[in-house]
């Protein structure tokens, strides 16, 4: 049976210089991430709140400060942190005005995070906010019923091939059709809910079949080896 705690979300850390041009790869980095860990409907939003912490250190502790960006899960919330070296220099949230060029960025994430924080360590600053997800526990995935019908079929099917009826109208091809898509197209889903690279498995899956094809022909010409 397939269990809902099934992906394995690791905490990950990247250190990085505060530089402006440093916030574009740290996106694309996270990005990946969440990818992997199947959690693309958070992506806009943690990258986002990512980008206002960076920012934060970058305005406020200064350019060229050595920090590091941690992103791992809390029990069903998505946290990132940002570390830096300086606990003096404390976010605020503040009211910007219509006109202000800054001033927005802890706003920002507050609007778009569950909570967000900070903690002062000796020798280092953290600030972090929370993502709700939506998941039932950190190491499942947002329920989906194209998902869920996928999981149910790779619990219990087992494979059958279609009968090879000569009598087989358009129609019930055209309907056997449509439901081989449907199965493909949920377990799909399923792959990317939990995280798989679906281009690869079509590619390897497609890779086998043709194999198979081959084996199968060079069998009805030789006869079995």
């Amino acid at each position: 049976m397939i269990q809902e705690s099934c992906m394995t979300r690791r905490p990950w850390d990247v250190a990085f210089s505060a530089e402006p041009e440093e916030v574009a790869a740290l996106r694309r980095v996270l990005r990946l991430h969440l990818g992997l860990w199947g959690l693309h409907h958070v992506i806009d939003a943690a990258q986002l709140c990512m980008s206002e912490l960076v920012s934060n250190v970058i305005t406020h502790v200064g350019r060229g400060t050595p920090a590091t960006l941690v992103v791992c899960m809390s029990d069903s919330h998505l946290r990132i942190e940002v570390h830096d070296p300086d606990p003096r220099a404390l976010p605020v949230l503040i009211e910007a005005g219509i006109e202000s060029e800054s001033g927005r960025g802890m706003a920002l994430v507050g609007a778009v995070a569950d909570r967000w924080g900070v903690r002062l360590d000796a020798d280092r600053k953290v600030t972090w906010c929370e993502l709700a997800t939506g998941l039932g526990s950190p190491g499942g995935h947002v329920e989906d019923a194209r998902v869920t019908r996928a999981e149910a079929l790779l619990g219990h099917y087992i494979p059958a091939r279609l009968p090879r009826d000569p009598q087989l109208t358009r129609l019930s091809k055209g309907l056997a059709e449509e439901a081989v898509i449907d199965i493909v197209t949920d377990v799909l889903h399923w792959l990317r809910a939990h995280g798989c690279d679906t281009d690869d498995v079509l590619d390897r899956a497609q890779t086998h079949f043709e194999a198979q094809t081959e084996e199968g022909e060079d069998s009805a010409i030789h006869g079995p080896r």
